[in-house]
């Protein structure tokens, strides 16, 4: 992390939509600094339920360098799934402490542990001792239900080597705008407690110049983009050519990711309506986008798919 460039940007974890295909294609159009997987749950993996989760920890060569994120309970399986990290080619551990998902939290998990320090830190203790040779990082929100900074103060005192803050409670959800003040308010909280700590500010960033400009204001280090991709999957570069491309460029772009998609999951893997929601990124601003989207997101095999984009070329 210390070779990484001021300010760097990363890919946000999401779930059902950053796997090892859309984040290539990403990779293809403008790359990020930082890749991160989608969140994969410890407990699920140390089960017998564990080969259908592997598929969220896939990631090429291409996709580096690159962070498995992790989540759960049971400070075991995050030793467990640590060690697993650092043999499967990893290059940082985080730990997802902010899902603001109902179940997630009533099952105590995410940012739920706010309010359970102690097991906290005893996961963090897990994962630094199972995956010693890795960076160790935490994803977080400004607090559960209002603002909490003793939450950051307390993961700071981890020396953690990355701190990514979402500038909104979980009770906010994605609801109002978030608030890069507080974010910066943790930054000040980084500088006198774990000088060393990389702080990366997360919450409606669209594209990279934006994220310069509050890098700069805020003095952070990295600005990590999460929805801003699905208006312009260019938003990592310094100048997006998205605007000005045609239709038909963004339908081959929609193609090259069903082919690719094809090419690295099978029925079992991965289910067709992961790939549909991606027509909302590609299939836009055009005259009949709209009923376009809905007859491309009716499809049920990705051949079936390929075959709806190719009568459209």
């Amino acid at each position: 992390m210390t070779k990484l460039p001021r300010p760097f940007f990363v890919l946000a974890p999401m779930d059902d939509v950053t796997d090892t295909v859309f984040r290539q294609i990403v990779g293809e159009c403008a790359a990020p600094d930082l890749y991160f997987t989608e969140f994969v749950n410890v407990d699920g993996l140390q089960s017998p339920g564990r080969e259908k989760l592997l598929k969220k920890l896939k990631f090429s060569k291409k996709e580096k360098p690159i962070i498995a994120q992790l989540w759960g309970k049971d400070p075991k399986n995050y030793y467990k799934t640590a060690r697993d990290i650092v043999e499967m080619g990893f290059d940082g551990i985080d730990i997802n402490l902010g899902c603001p998902d109902k179940a997630v939290i009533k099952n105590g998990c995410c940012i739920a542990l706010i309010n359970n320090r102690v097991l906290t830190g005893e996961i963090i203790q897990a994962v630094r001792e199972g995956g010693s040779s890795l960076p160790l990082s935490v994803k977080t929100r400004l607090g559960l239900n209002e603002v909490d900074y003793t939450w950051h103060e307390f993961l700071l005192q981890q020396k953690l080597n990355m701190l990514t803050i979402h500038g909104r409670t979980a009770k906010q959800l994605s609801k109002v705008p978030a608030e890069w003040d507080a974010i910066e308010h943790v930054r000040g909280l980084r500088d006198k407690l774990s000088p060393t700590t990389l702080i990366v500010g997360n919450g409606d960033v669209m594209n990279r110049t934006q994220g310069e400009e509050l890098a700069k204001k805020h003095q952070l280090d990295g600005i990590m983009i999460g929805r801003g991709i699905f208006h312009d999957p260019y938003a990592f570069a310094l100048e997006s050519p998205w605007p000005n491309m045609s239709r038909a460029e963004k339908l081959d772009l929609y193609r090259k990711q069903v082919e690719l998609f094809q090419k690295t999951w099978n029925d079992n893997e991965r289910k067709i309506y992961t790939l549909n929601k991606f027509c909302k990124i590609y299939i836009n601003d055009f005259d009949g986008a709209k009923e376009l989207r809905e007859e491309l997101m009716s499809c049920q095999t990705p051949e079936e798919l390929l075959r709806r984009l190719d009568s459209y070329r």
